[in-house]
């Protein structure tokens, strides 16, 4: 069951990240996948455990991508980088909309944190790369890394939102001191 399960989540993701999700109702894009909405039903409960899925899904496959290009990186300011060239690529800001999208509902339907296992595996991965893990600082890069993707989303500009990246790196990398400094600035 749980080899339909994935198998369908993957069509159903595929045809929202193509065609979106609003306004979408659960017969059209159980047909979209290629099943009937009782399969649909039957794997995840409702259109909003759908989507949820869709969005758990979604962040699984970012945070293993993360994971995967830790074992490239050599500092967690390059992991970012890397992880950033990745997620605003015109290949996936289809599924960066989808998260978005489906944003509301799935923190509707369920009460999920979407940010708590980031920074379980920006910890892992922190250590990893033998840089100290500061949950607060983790919190930060997820939510100017979240808010850059929704610039790109609505402005299309990733090359601004990529200098504005770098601007927070060099923030981040510096010492307390030196980021009060550039701030006054």
């Amino acid at each position: 069951m749980g080899d339909a399960r994935e198998m369908l989540l993957s069509r159903v993701i595929d045809e929202v990240a193509a065609h979106g999700l609003t306004d979408r109702s659960l017969r059209d894009l159980a047909a979209a996948a290629g099943t009937s909405h009782r399969m649909v039903l039957y794997h995840f409960g409702s259109r909003d455990g759908l989507v949820a899925a869709i969005v758990e899904e979604i962040e699984a496959r970012q945070r293993a991508v993360m994971g995967e290009l830790a074992a490239e990186c050599t500092d967690p300011a390059e992991l970012v980088r890397a992880m950033w060239r990745r997620v605003s690529s015109p290949e996936l800001l289809p599924f960066v909309r989808l998260f978005f999208e489906s944003l509301a509902a799935t923190t509707r339907a369920r009460d999920v944190s979407l940010t708590t296992p980031w920074l379980d595996d920006g910890q892992a991965v922190a250590r990893l790369l033998g840089a100290p893990a500061d949950p607060v600082e983790l919190r930060l890069g997820i939510a100017v890394t979240r808010g850059l993707l929704v610039d790109v989303l609505a402005g299309g500009d990733v090359d601004a939102a990529t200098e504005s990246l770098e601007r927070f790196l060099e923030l981040w990398q510096a010492s307390p001191a030196e980021r009060g400094q550039s701030i006054v600035e």
